[in-house]
């Protein structure tokens, strides 16, 4: 009876869950998640859920418990800490609430739910912006002490929330998809080697991951920020999946392989934080240190029963003495989406796998594209040829693009899983992936430097094949600064080992990453390597918003000691500052996508019809200043009677010794009867007489190899001024 009570309650309670929103506006405060801060002993919870309400300034509580131990009469302790503030501490005699039930502790499955106004002088503590504000760091923690003895029977901590949060599945969706959008535009412009598009489509990923990264280190960042930066979880590959098929199937995986860390779940990652992070901002030690040191030889009498009971229902024990607490770093970030810390880079290396098998299809597809055009002809035969040559050289330069966008996660999780030593089969593939991408990305960055010192730098641009396939490297910047793109591989190596391997202090990674941010933001201001000055400025722009990012960081070191509102307040800041750096980004790729053509031609389209216009209606003025009148004759003539096709209209007599060829071995023309090997339209056409030698017809040009530069051809004659003449009188014989 009281199993079947306990289901509906929690039933109820879930349908209740799912208003998270209107809880925000009403100004509430619920349970997040729940976690034995002390081993369990007498009293075995298995759901407590808390809610606090502002506007009649009360608590509701559900709680379903088992007790082991009888005749046991507790009082609780109830202690909610916000930001390291503590508004609430109070103490509640059992006895005076649900009518006695819970006094002593009944030795069976009970249910329980009840609501305590709380005293006025602790709903001031309150802050209202605790209401409103995303990723609210609180808990309440409940201790049952024994009455007579002090004893600490139980001790449950469960975040607080109020439904709000900076990670929200529209951002990513919308940032994935715009990058997808990019990645289509960047295909059909790529297939120009200088096209900018395809650079700023890795600005654009790189700079999601530049967030992502930072959220890596070992710093006590504000929940707020850890949730900001899982919105490009996706740009390092990491992949959240709804039914955890991917996850089981890892975890299967690395239990048949030695592997023997924690396996992911589906239950939230927050209980699991180390206390003395975010969202707890307390020593553990000090909030409950008379419940863990009373607990600790409670715990050897603990019943086997008992630990049945926590297996089944899932409620973790966790301490500052576990040891399966999170550490801040990629453990707290990636089992906030639910994957393990130990299938971290299982999780990067399926999805690359899938990426490269996206990738095999599209160049597949363009293969069978190309053998359907050879086979059955399709299109000329010229343009075929070309599209085969390039098609080579376009693979390669897409296969490096990739590479690229693909060296950060493999090369990070790669080396943080050697860190593990969990499970053989893990590390083999880790190291696979490794070399692979290390091959990808420097075997280019070799042939373009080689083919340099053989040469010139010139030879990057001259040479089609090294320009079409290794001009991602180096086309965006000038002939001279080619050699730009290498310190952009270094920092992202030496980055990936600093998050890998000096994890154990997270005030040396913040230096060493700032450190090699002023190195790039140097490299582009002494430099100047791109070919504009805008394009300079936008790389500018982007480091220096990660020095700044990257300085304000500092604040989260723990051996600094910021203050939690401080803490919380510069994790907002971060992610406002981010986020103007996305938009910009995406404002440049709008530039770069072709969309400013349309108000061009546009802006071109009117500036011809406007110019058009004006010299219609100055041709009309100038008709009626001169008192002309178009000639009947010449419907579109000019104000001056002048047809426009020059090409008169009537037979003109022309004398075929005047109109003669130049030939350079007969200065003088010849005579010939084109009456008798030429027919002509009209018998009434006449020839004129030769010339004397002094009107003769003389080349324009000597044909020497000088005169290569004209365009005109070498053996055209031109009238002399008696030949003009003649034909202006011929054809006006009545002037």
């Amino acid at each position: 009876m009281f199993s079947s009570l306990a289901r509906l309650r929690a039933i109820a309670f879930t349908f209740s869950s799912l208003a998270i929103l209107s809880h925000a506006l009403e100004g509430s405060l619920f349970t997040s998640s729940v976690t034995y801060c002390a081993p369990p002993e007498t009293l075995l919870i298995q759901q407590f859920d808390v809610e606090y309400f502002a506007a009649n300034n009360s608590v509701s509580f559900n709680i379903s418990a088992e007790s082991v131990d009888s005749n046991v009469n507790v009082s609780a302790s109830m202690l909610v800490n916000v930001f390291g503030i503590q508004p609430v501490n109070i103490t509640i005699d059992l006895c005076g609430i649900l009518n006695g039930a819970l006094c002593p502790l009944p030795q069976y499955n009970f249910t329980g739910s009840d609501s305590i106004t709380l005293p006025g002088s602790i709903s001031s503590n309150f802050p209202s912006i605790a209401f409103i504000i995303p990723d609210l760091e609180g808990y309440a923690q409940l201790t049952l002490t024994e009455v007579g003895t002090g004893d600490v029977k139980a001790c449950v901590q469960a975040t607080l929330s109020n439904g709000l949060s900076t990670h929200q599945r529209a951002v990513e969706w919308t940032t994935g998809s715009l990058t997808l959008f990019t990645l289509f535009v960047a295909l059909w412009q790529s297939c120009f080697p200088t096209a900018i598009l395809p650079h700023r489509l890795l600005d654009l990923v790189n700079l999601f991951q530049s967030v992502a990264v930072s959220a890596l280190l070992n710093l006590n960042y504000p929940v707020t920020y850890i949730s900001y930066a899982l919105n490009f979880a996706w740009s390092l590959s990491l992949f959240s999946s709804g039914d955890d098929s991917m996850q089981g199937a890892i975890n299967n995986m690395r239990a048949l392989t030695g592997g023997g860390l924690a396996n992911s779940t589906s239950s939230s990652a927050v209980a699991f934080v180390n206390r003395k992070l975010s969202p707890f901002n307390s020593d553990s030690a000090s909030s409950s240190s008379g419940s863990i040191s009373s607990l600790s030889s409670l715990a050897k009498r603990t019943v086997e029963s008992s630990l049945l009971h926590i297996q089944q229902r899932d409620v973790a024990v966790v301490t500052s003495e576990s040891d399966n607490v999170l550490s801040a770093g990629i453990p707290i970030y990636v089992s906030t989406i639910n994957i393990a810390t130990a299938n971290a880079f299982m999780t990067v290396f399926l999805c690359t796998l899938i990426l490269i098998a996206n990738a095999l299809f599209v160049f597949g597809f363009g293969w069978l594209s190309l053998f359907a055009m050879e086979r059955y002809g399709i299109g000329r035969e010229d343009r075929r040829i070309q599209i085969r040559r390039a098609y080579s050289p376009w693979i390669r330069a897409w296969t490096l693009r990739l590479s690229s966008v693909m060296f950060t996660p493999i090369v990070v999780f790669a080396f943080y899983q050697w860190t593990l030593n969990d499970s053989w089969l893990s590390i083999l593939f880790s190291v696979i992936a490794f070399l692979g991408i290390m091959s990808a990305v420097c075997y280019p960055c070799i042939v373009v430097i080689r083919s340099v010192r053989r040469s010139e730098p010139s030879v990057l641009y001259t040479d089609s094949f090294l320009l079409k396939s290794y001009g991602t490297l180096y086309t965006q910047y000038l002939p001279s600064r080619y050699y730009i793109f290498l310190p952009l591989i270094i920092v992202a190596f030496s980055k990936a080992i600093i998050v890998a391997f000096i994890s154990s202090s997270g005030m040396a990674q913040v230096i060493l990453f700032l450190i090699l941010e002023i190195a790039l933001v140097f490299r582009v201001l002494l430099f100047r390597p791109h070919k504009t000055r805008g394009a300079d400025i936008f790389s500018a722009f982007l480091g220096i918003v990660r020095v700044v990012c990257t300085g304000l960081m500092i604040a989260f070191v723990q051996s600094i000691g910021v203050k939690p509102i401080p803490r919380y307040a510069i994790g907002l800041v971060l992610a406002v500052i981010n986020s103007i750096a996305i938009l910009v980004v995406f404002f440049n790729l709008a530039l770069h996508s072709g969309i400013q053509r349309l108000w061009k031609r546009r802006e071109a389209t009117s500036s011809s019809s406007s110019s058009t216009s004006s010299s219609l209606q100055g041709s009309s003025n100038i008709m009626l200043e001169k008192n002309v009148t178009p000639s009947p004759e010449y419907p579109s003539s000019d104000p001056f009677g002048r047809p426009r096709n020059p090409t008169p209209e009537r037979n003109v007599p022309l004398d075929p010794e005047i109109n003669q060829p130049y030939s350079p071995s007969s200065p003088t023309a010849t005579t010939t009867d084109y009456a008798s090997t030429r027919q002509r339209d009209s018998e009434s056409t006449n020839f004129g007489s030769v010339l004397p030698r002094r009107w003769s017809f003389t080349p324009l040009h000597t044909p020497t190899e000088s005169s290569g530069l004209d365009h005109t051809p070498p053996f055209e004659s031109t009238l002399s001024r008696t030949s003009e003449e003649q034909i202006e009188q011929a054809s006006h014989p009545h002037a």
